[in-house]
């Protein structure tokens, strides 16, 4: 179901930006002027992730999971953007000094707070395949992220049914 709405404004391929909080400003920019988030969200985004760490090294490949309390939400949505060059990230769960250099960001907008695990949950299934994780960094369109995505969700769907 979150796969399904996915947008192709709101991936970036290639984007160019040095620190975290330039990704939180072009992509958290981008879900505000498309209303599913809050005048708060770009802030709450810097605060939450100066407190809790975001970064993962997936096999290689850096990934982020940026994301606020729902109180900074209006819709559910994910960003997701490709950076043109790795942007360092604390570690999700480590120490102030472990860092990540993030290729591939998934930026999480939750409105609903019982369905935030839910949502955690099918991006962590896209991130923990490393091939997936793989296709997207190195994908030249948005439309070929969509379709990496939704290929893995279905792929998972059947396996479960």
């Amino acid at each position: 179901m979150v796969w399904e709405k996915l947008k192709d404004s709101l991936i970036f391929t290639n984007l160019e930006a040095k620190t975290t909080a330039d990704v939180f400003s072009i992509m958290g920019g981008e879900l505000t002027r498309q209303g599913y988030a809050k005048d708060s969200y770009v802030e709450a985004l810097n605060t939450r992730e100066a407190e809790y760490p975001t970064g993962l090294d997936i096999d290689g490949v850096g990934v982020a999971l940026p994301h606020t309390d729902v109180s900074h939400t209006n819709n559910t949505a994910i960003a997701v953007a490709t950076l043109r060059n790795p942007v360092v990230f604390n570690e999700m769960g480590g120490e102030e000094e472990d860092k990540v250099n993030v290729n591939v960001v998934f930026m999480l907008c939750v409105n609903d707070p019982g369905g935030h695990m839910d949502v955690l949950q099918r991006v962590v299934t896209i991130i923990q395949d490393k091939s997936v994780m793989t296709k997207i960094q190195n994908a030249g369109s948005k439309d070929e992220i969509i379709s990496i995505i939704r290929d893995k969700e279905s792929v998972l769907d059947e396996e479960a049914s």
